[in-house]
């Protein structure tokens, strides 16, 4: 074995392990977010406060999904189911959240001020965005749909983060109660899209497939120049 390709497979099980790192602490922020914002929604009487809380529990599933991957001894095996979990995490959000936002504007339905509602989701799009970042950047390098695929539902969440803030705040100011709503519906159809992507495994097809193909392109060059 080269000390090229050694250097390779380094590279390659140290960016598994940060993406394991990623993901645990997806779940773990999850959970926390996900029973505030249940008690916060229910005390406040807010539909879309309780339904961000649902979403985090769909969060955790994608994370759980590519963390379990990443503890197998071969994760490109298993590529494919962790990809159909976290579609089917895309349908189910999309579909809660279509639910939810159509009861309530159908409903019209009083919503208390919520200030931990704000406080939570304040933060959750300050620090949604980068774990989805650092995600995305090492599925990329190591050629995992999978994993791009979950740092896009992080991303999604980090959207209806800010639907909700919007809403809440909006809400408590103008009394505006269906803006969070609307904001949803248009997640909704975002995440239908994502989620049709990850079924086919097309997550990464711009990515993962032009870094598949330049390292081939590299390898090919390389042999000629020997040659």
């Amino acid at each position: 074995m080269t000390t090229a390709s050694l250097h390779a497979g380094d590279r390659r099980d140290a960016l598994r392990r940060r993406i394991r790192w990623i993901v645990s602490a997806t779940i773990a922020y999850n959970v926390i977010e996900a029973v505030v914002a249940i008690a916060a929604g229910t005390a406040a009487s807010s539909a879309a406060l309780i339904g961000f809380g649902l979403d985090s529990t769909i969060e955790v599933l994608s994370a759980a999904a590519v963390a379990w991957q990443f503890t197998r001894r071969d994760p490109d095996r298993w590529e494919r189911p962790t990809l159909r979990v976290i579609a089917l995490a895309f349908f189910a959000l999309a579909a809660y959240v279509t639910l939810a936002s159509g009861l309530a504007l159908a409903g019209r339905g009083g919503v208390e001020h919520s200030t931990v509602g704000i406080v939570l989701t304040a933060l959750s799009v300050v620090i949604m965005p980068f774990l989805s970042l650092w995600e995305r950047r090492a599925g990329r390098e190591l050629g995992s749909a999978s994993a791009i695929a979950d740092s896009k539902q992080t991303l999604i969440c980090t959207y209806l983060s800010a639907a909700v803030l919007l809403g809440l705040i909006a809400n408590s100011l103008f009394g505006w109660w269906w803006a969070d709503a609307v904001a949803g519906l248009v997640i909704a159809a975002f995440a239908i899209r994502e989620g049709v992507e990850a079924w086919r495994g097309d997550a990464c097809a711009t990515s993962a497939g032009m870094l598949f193909d330049d390292h081939d392109s590299d390898h090919d060059h390389d042999h000629e120049e020997r040659r």
